[in-house]
């Protein structure tokens, strides 16, 4: 099993932008806990007490946007020769243009990014499927540097089947959309917030744009040179 969970701020708790003309849109107003629950881990919950809830906060848009974008290259099989390029650890630096960078660049391609909050955590993401186990690993790397730690240690691999990964994908997109959509009923119920700008009208354009950009990144097509990356893998 795996889920995206997450817990948005109290309405009046969430911090406005700008300085003398604060200022929310729809993403500042996404701001809230988040964590990964995959095979018994709670990936993204902080190891120290001084944190309440003991999750990374920040805005559920990042990673909302950031797992809708990262989900067709997941999707895409890993050819059997791959998976053990896939599963390693890859550093270096390599020529440009060459099949060596291509395959990096194909790699990378495969991290969920949490470059915005501090001392990150390196998470891939990839899909097998080798006789009837269709599945997805997913890879979580990080040093505790004696400030920033997790719960889950330096090193956790979990594979769950393909399905459970996308409905987790799906569910994270309904579940946010509907937070998100009793948030600015809420707002327009109180006429707004007390001295800070919202453009009621553009938040609820863009709501209704952001409920269609998980279907239109499933139906992304992914185009590999599965040729250049076989050759340039190490």
């Amino acid at each position: 099993m795996i889920r995206f969970r997450f817990e948005l701020y109290p309405l009046d708790e969430v911090s406005p932008w700008g300085g003398e003309q604060p200022a929310l849109h729809w993403f500042g107003l996404t701001e809230g806990w988040y964590w990964i629950e995959v095979g018994g881990h709670e990936l993204l919950r902080r190891a120290r007490a001084d944190y309440h809830p003991p999750y990374v906060d920040y805005y559920l848009a990042r990673l909302w946007e950031d797992v809708n974008m990262l989900t067709p290259q997941v999707l895409e099989v890993v050819p059997s020769e791959l998976e053990p390029f896939i599963a390693s650890e890859q550093e270096g630096e390599f020529e440009d243009d060459s099949d060596e960078e291509a395959a990096a660049f194909w790699h990378c391609e495969h991290y969920l990014d949490f470059g915005y909050i501090r001392n990150a955590p390196r998470v891939r993401l990839w899909r097998t499927v080798n006789g009837d186990r269709d599945e997805v690993t997913l890879d979580w790397r990080h040093h505790d540097d004696g400030d920033i730690g997790f719960t889950a240690g330096p090193a956790v691999r979990v594979s769950v089947p393909t399905a459970d990964y996308l409905e987790a994908v799906r569910a994270l997109d309904r579940e946010l959309m509907a937070a998100m959509r009793k948030r600015i009923q809420e707002i327009e119920r109180r006429g707004g917030l007390p001295g800070v700008e919202i453009d009621l009208a553009g938040l609820e354009r863009e709501h209704e744009d952001r409920t269609r950009w998980l279907r239109l990144n499933l139906a992304r097509s992914i185009e590999t040179d599965w040729a250049a990356i076989t050759r340039g893998a190490r």
